[in-house]
């Protein structure tokens, strides 16, 4: 199993609301202005893409708005997800057994990856951790060799013997 840029709860979010209140983007309180008082897919689009700077390093900026710009917005979704789940999400289960990858950009400013560090059922043998340098929140955007070696460490946990 592969997580890349989770986290096993909601915890996330406090510190990265700090965060984004510590590096405001202008264009980000207008763009969420603007879906609030409108909210379809398009104005989700411009959202996510003005706060693009708080999801990418400044040399894979471009390259993730591009990524950000391609992709399917479904509004619907998010106001689920904000009524149903992003404040409570917390992980019901985790690996026992089960060869598993935790991924994540060392300059994540997005989901804070000490989350982790403090849940036990995410620190045992099985799981391997990878934070990917000189990545943020889309690792496999900004460092993909890294992102590899990653994958590459959990293959070879797979093709290894059981003990």
């Amino acid at each position: 199993m592969a997580l890349v840029s989770s986290a096993p709860h909601a915890g996330w979010r406090p510190p990265f609301a700090r965060y984004a209140q510590d590096h405001p983007i202008p264009a980000v309180d207008a763009a969420a202005a603007h879906y609030a008082g409108h909210p379809d897919d398009r104005t989700l689009r411009a959202l996510t893409l003005a706060a693009a700077p708080w999801n990418f390093g400044e040399h894979a900026l471009a390259e993730g708005r591009s990524l950000l710009a391609g992709l399917d917005y479904n509004h619907a979704a998010v106001a689920w997800a904000d009524a149903h789940f992003d404040d409570t999400y917390q992980a019901r289960w985790a690996p026992q057994a089960v060869p598993t990858l935790i991924v994540s950009g060392a300059l994540d400013r997005v989901v804070t990856q000490r989350l982790w560090q403090d849940e036990p059922a995410f620190t045992r043998p099985h799981i391997l951790h990878r934070r990917i340098e000189g990545a943020a929140h889309f690792p496999w955007i900004e460092n993909p060799e890294a992102v590899r070696a990653a994958f590459a460490d959990l293959i070879d946990r797979l093709d290894r013997p059981a003990t």
